[in-house]
Parts: structure tokens; sequence; C-alpha cells
């Protein structure tokens, strides 16, 4: 069955659709789950919500743009749901926020340890990394989705890459020691 007709059955609530297009699409809709949660339950949870979310608001798809980047919107959007509301951190004025110069040999931190670095990340520094840097979000975007400033999604993030560099140092150091 191709997408297009998937969706119209969906639109009509049809089980069997919706357990189809579930099938199809939640292996690369959870990896999203999962950089916006704090934990691998919370994204199972969050990739429920979020199908549930799809199911209810598919018939508002027009069959304009990607289906499944409508999908993501929707997905991101049910994971930083919980976290509107919460107090925001500090906001630093703009013209204190200097980008922390990172320089990393490929060769000496993996991409497993970058992610579960990202993953330790507190909440909110996480969600705006992940949404910046791996989403392509502009601060303006950022802001509406999570119910902030822009300032505070710019000192988030500048908070979260001086956190990473200091993980990404305190690593390189360590291992350094250990090789001498």
């Amino acid at each position: 069955m191709r997408i297009s007709q998937l969706i119209q059955k969906c639109k009509k609530q049809d089980i069997k659709a919706q357990e189809q297009l579930y099938r199809l699409f939640a292996h690369k809709l959870f990896p999203v789950c999962l950089k916006y949660s704090s934990s691998y339950q919370q994204a199972e949870d969050n990739l429920q919500d979020a199908f549930l979310m799809i199911f209810d608001k598919i018939p508002q798809y027009k069959n304009k743009g990607s289906f499944e980047g409508w999908m993501k919107r929707i997905t991101i959007n049910v994971a930083l749901q919980k976290y509107r509301k919460q107090t925001v951190f500090e906001i630093i004025k703009e013209d204190h926020l200097k980008e922390p110069e990172i320089e990393i040999d490929e060769d000496a931190v993996s991409v497993d340890f970058l992610l579960e670095i990202i993953q330790q990340l507190p909440d909110r520094y996480r969600q705006v990394f992940n949404l910046y840097v791996l989403d392509g979000f502009s601060h303006k975007e950022i802001a509406e989705v999570m119910n902030i400033s822009t300032g505070t999604s710019k000192s988030n993030l500048a908070r979260a890459r001086v956190i990473l560099k200091d993980k990404i140092e305190d690593s390189l150091n360590k291992s350094t020691a250990r090789s001498m």
C-alpha cells in the first residue's frame, strides 16, 4: 500500500492502517524522542504520545511537504511539551555570550561518546542543543517551540557547548594520562 493510501485510511481512523503507519515510522521517530527525553523509558512514552497526536491530527495533514517531516515536527513538540511550563534558566545578555572554541581530534572522540555526553546534559540545554545543532532550528524557532526567549535559547546553547567542551577535554586528558 502506498503512503498516500495509508494516510487516507488513517484519516478515516482505520486501526489496521494506524498500526501499519506505526510499524513504518516508529523506528525513525524513536531516535527523535530519545534526543529530547531524559531516559529511554521517557522516550518510549513520548513516542506513544506522539503517535496518538499524529493519529489525532492526521486529518489536518494536507499532503504538502514531507509527511515524515510533519510527523517529526509533531514528535518534537510532544517530547518538549512537558518542559514548556518549567522555569527557564537564567537569562544572559547576548553580548556576554561567547561561543567556546572546540577543536576535537575526531580519532580520539567516538560518536558514541559524543551522544552519551549530549544525553547527560541538563534537559533544557540538551533540548536546545539538539534543536539547534542536530535538527537545524533557528533560535527564533526554538524560542517558539519551547516557550522561551531567543536570548534564553542562545544562552542555553552556549552553556551546553561549554559543558560538552569540558567533558570532551576531561576525557581527552584522562586518556592522555593513561597512555603515559
